[in-house]
């Protein structure tokens, strides 16, 4: 999708509810509690993505997150702008990770454009595979966030979801383009394999008649891309 005042590249941005802060009743207990210092929006956001893979979406709230980070209901809101603020952050934590992941699996690719070019959309798939809830959050409708985010996190999540959209437009780079240019071949494989893995990875277990589904890598293959000369 693209985003506000960046021009028409594209770029993975997401993320949605907003939840209010609640404060806990009794302070006492938390004093048994360990309490993280610099440390504590990491510990939360890591928090955050054990619920995620635990329970999904619906098992993510502040207070979970506060719980299982050992501090005060209350303290979420000294690093993030209520539920929406964590999500963002989990999110660009999400991009990141999935940038890694399609660049790792390039670099044990041989280095010819059609390899590399696999190579990421595997890497793409494995990533839905392995963080499947926050792969679904990741790609969730975009909702009006407005000004409910703090700039910086704001700013984090455009970036670490640019850097994961430039994988994959450099991989197409190589590519002859047809009349709708280098943005049509960028989007029309990022549909295929994003396409790929919402409907048959693990999560989505969906197959064809036969009850089976085909190898990634022959799908694309008969796309035909002819390396630019």
């Amino acid at each position: 999708m693209i985003v506000p005042g960046t021009g028409t590249r594209p770029c993975w941005l997401i993320p949605v509810q907003i939840d209010s802060v609640k404060m806990m009743g009794h302070a006492e207990a938390m004093a048994k509690k360990p309490h993280h210092h610099g440390n504590l929006r990491e510990a939360l956001i890591h928090a955050g993505l054990k619920l995620l893979a635990e329970g999904g979406l619906d098992a993510l709230t502040l207070r979970k997150c506060a719980e299982r980070a050992g501090v005060s209901h209350a303290a979420p809101a000294h690093h993030f702008s209520g539920l929406l603020g964590l999500k963002v952050a989990i999110v660009a934590w999400g991009f990141r990770t999935f940038a890694d992941t399609m660049r790792a699996a390039q670099s044990k690719a041989n280095s010819d454009p059609r390899s590399q070019l696999r190579a990421i959309c595997q890497g793409y798939i494995e990533f839905s595979e392995t963080h499947r809830a926050i792969f679904e959050l990741m790609f969730s409708p975009l909702k009006k966030a407005g000004n409910l985010v703090d700039d910086a996190s704001a700013a984090e999540l455009r970036e670490s979801s640019r850097d994961a959209y430039q994988v994959l437009h450099d991989a197409c780079q190589a590519f002859a383009h047809g009349p709708g240019g280098e943005l049509a071949t960028e989007t029309m494989i990022w549909s295929l394999v994003h396409g790929y893995s919402t409907l048959f990875t693990d999560w989505g277990a969906h197959s064809g008649p036969s009850g089976e589904v085909a190898d990634f890598d022959d799908i694309l293959a008969q796309l035909n891309l002819q390396v630019a000369v």
